[in-house]
């Protein structure tokens, strides 16, 4: 017995009706956002590299961040150690550019924050566009003011693990200040 395939249109009529159906997920999910506050709360680790202060642009990539709504909880100018800025990028330590990139981290003062805002990590990885510089959309931070992927403007965490990671490597817990942003009803 030949098994029968849907008609054109009977494929039609069950795409509209996967793509409603997703529709109305997405609107619960809001809605459950709205009402519940279901929005997660998250801090992130964030770093402007080198090339950031070399060509004068903390204030102008900052005020993008301030101006989605994002938190600034802690900020310090520093070097990177070597063996700190290999246990950063741990995870490329076996790629070709990883020399280069410790290199380039570790070549003068970066600006480390740790961000916070509800579904910090996601809009903060918005703002910065796709790591290639090439991938990365005019009005992101790469698209806008990196020249080089290899010396890429800035550094943000991919993911919850990451950020826990990378803001416990950067910052003690006496550094991060917790204080309610008296704008959060206007932002949220």
């Amino acid at each position: 017995m030949s098994e029968q395939r849907p008609n054109g249109r009977h494929r039609r009529e069950t795409a509209l009706g996967n793509r409603k159906r997703v529709k109305m997920e997405r609107v619960e999910i809001l809605k459950e956002n709205i009402h519940t506050g279901g929005m997660a709360y998250e801090k992130t680790y964030v770093m402007l590299k080198p090339g950031v202060l070399q060509r004068r642009l903390t204030g102008i990539i900052l005020q993008r961040l301030e101006e989605k709504g994002l938190t600034l909880a802690a900020l310090k100018l520093m070097v990177i150690p070597r063996e700190i800025a290999e246990r950063h990028y741990a995870e490329h330590s076996q790629r070709p550019f990883f020399p280069d990139l410790i290199s380039y981290t570790t070549s003068g003062p970066v600006v480390a924050m740790v961000v916070c805002g509800e579904n910090a990590i996601a809009r903060v990885r918005a703002l910065a566009g796709p790591t290639r510089i090439e991938e990365a959309p005019p009005g992101t931070i790469r698209g806008d003011f990196a020249a080089v992927t290899r010396k890429n403007v800035i550094h943000t965490s991919d993911c919850s693990e990451s950020a826990r990671r990378e803001i416990e490597l950067f910052f003690s817990p006496g550094e991060i200040l917790e204080y309610e942003d008296p704008n959060a009803d206007w932002t949220y």
